[in-house]
């Protein structure tokens, strides 16, 4: 396998929910369109006292529209705190949105089911249970199997992610973090899910771990047809695994593209910057230019294009009009004023990503 590259995409039958248009129904897998999510925060005992009324909320996620395909991986990238989370957590019915509708096309179909890899293993997994026992579960709760046809599941699901029968028998605290994560994705085969989100399932492993749970998770997607919303503040992680990529800032996606597409030509200065600020072998650390300024608070968002503050090509527009999705001609989709307006070409772009490679 290369780094190079992202994994050849799967397409199962067409089968859909009649609320998709025909002309996707054959390989739309989700759809979500305009999805918010508003967290009310309390006045406190102060502003009570003193009559205070005013209601103030964070917007974690602020009008996200997205569309995955039918056995392919979509990624979400972003710093901490730009709602990535929370938008898979709605994605797996953990949480409400607070407006806007999730839509699979497989929802009134036997058989489809969502699940969920947490990005601690520890803490995903209850630590008085064994493993045997932790992913007998889902079989048991949701009776896919006959009783005396679980534990043979069982172990079958630890032999296909690398592990022997007999670590059924024992507790989650006596693996290594690599296996614990292991024994998660087991827990989450054994619902026979068509449609998996991976919340930073690898970022709490070693980096020679991340590579073996990352090509598990490829060659179960290849055996098993998964479709997949993956979760990762790792650029080098989204590149391997996913073919489309979304880049969310303050609960915004800024810029959605095919993988390839995404790391050879970046558009959004957001995006750039990112990249830029990867780490490389030929780069002395003082080459590299780090992105500048803070992300802004939810609690007090900036007017216009959430990015301005820290755009090194922000003008009056960028402060006063939110910039929304346009379609670029390489099947690229972008929310900035000055790729719109053509103030940075794209032969541009490409040029400064190249002097960062």
């Amino acid at each position: 396998m290369t780094r190079t590259a992202p994994p050849t995409p799967i397409r199962g039958t067409a089968a859909g929910l009649t609320a998709l248009s025909a002309h996707t129904a054959d390989e739309t897998c989700l759809e979500a369109r305009d999805i918010t999510r508003r967290f009310p925060l309390g006045g406190g005992l102060l502003r009570g006292m003193l009559g205070g009324s005013v209601a103030r909320s964070i917007q974690a996620v602020d009008g996200v529209s997205v569309r995955i395909r039918r056995g392919e991986t979509f990624s979400l990238v972003g710093e901490s705190g730009c709602g990535k989370s929370t938008l898979a957590r709605i994605v797996a019915g953990l949480d409400a949105p607070s407006s806007g509708t999730i839509r699979f096309a497989d929802a009134r179909l036997p058989g489809h089911r969502i699940q969920m890899i947490f990005q601690d293993p520890y803490a995903s997994l209850n630590p008085r249970y064994r493993v045997g026992t932790t992913i007998a579960e889902p079989i048991r709760f949701q009776k896919l199997l006959p009783a005396k046809a679980v534990v043979p599941r069982v172990h079958e699901l630890l032999r296909q992610v690398g592990l022997a029968p007999a670590d059924a028998a024992k507790f989650p605290h006596e693996f290594s973090g690599g296996q614990r994560q292991r024994v998660s994705i087991a827990r989450a085969l054994a619902g026979n899910p068509t449609f998996l989100i991976c919340d930073e399932p690898t970022s709490a492993l070693d980096v020679s771990v991340q590579a073996q749970i990352l090509n598990l998770l490829r060659r179960l997607q290849h055996e098993l047809g998964l479709t997949c919303l993956f979760i990762s503040h790792n650029l080098a992680v989204i590149n391997y695994v996913s073919h489309d990529v979304g880049v969310m800032y303050l609960g915004r996606l800024v810029e959605v593209a095919p993988t390839r597409v995404l790391f050879d030509a970046p558009k959004h200065p957001y995006t750039q910057l990112l990249l830029a600020a990867l780490p490389r072998l030929e780069t002395r650390a003082r080459e590299r230019a780090p992105i500048s300024g803070e992300i802004a608070s939810p609690l007090d968002p900036p007017s216009g294009c959430a990015f301005h503050p820290r755009c090194p090509h922000a003008y009056a527009r960028c402060r006063e009009e939110r910039p929304e999705l346009h379609d670029e001609p390489d099947g690229s989709r972008v929310a900035c004023h000055a790729i719109a307006e053509r103030r940075i070409p794209v032969s541009i772009v490409s040029a400064r990503v190249a002097a960062h490679a």
